[in-house]
C-alpha cells in the first residue's frame, strides 16, 4: 500500500524532500504511519514528535486528502492505498 506523505515548511527541511512515499501495510492507521515515517526519516522526528507528550498533534498539523484528522478520527485514522498525508508545523511562540 502507497501513502504519499508531503512536508510543509520546516519538515521538508528536515526530511530534505518535498514528499515521500511510504511503502506501508493495509490497514495502518495515521498515527502508525507516522512512527514509521521517523523510522524511514529519523530527522524529522525530533520537529515532529513532542518528547514530552510522545505525540505528532502539538507540533503538526496533519491532513489526510485535504482534511484535517480531528475531524476524521484522529491518528486513528486508518489509511487506504494512495491517500496523501500533508504534515504542516505548527508554530509555538512564548
Amino acid at each position: 500500500m502507497a501513502i504519499t506523505v508531503k512536508f510543509v515548511g520546516a519538515f521538508r527541511h528536515f526530511s530534505g524532500a518535498s514528499e515521500l512515499v511510504l511503502d506501508c501495510k493495509g490497514g495502518i492507521s495515521i498515527g502508525e504511519m507516522v512512527n514509521e515515517l521517523v523510522v524511514e526519516v529519523p530527522e524529522i522526528k525530533k520537529s515532529l514528535i513532542d518528547q514530552q507528550f510522545e505525540d505528532s498533534r502539538p507540533n503538526a498539523l496533519i491532513l489526510m486528502n485535504g482534511r484535517e484528522i480531528g475531524v476524521l478520527h484522529g491518528l486513528e485514522t486508518k489509511l487506504s492505498d494512495g491517500d496523501e498525508v500533508v504534515l504542516v508545523p505548527v508554530v509555538h511562540g512564548g
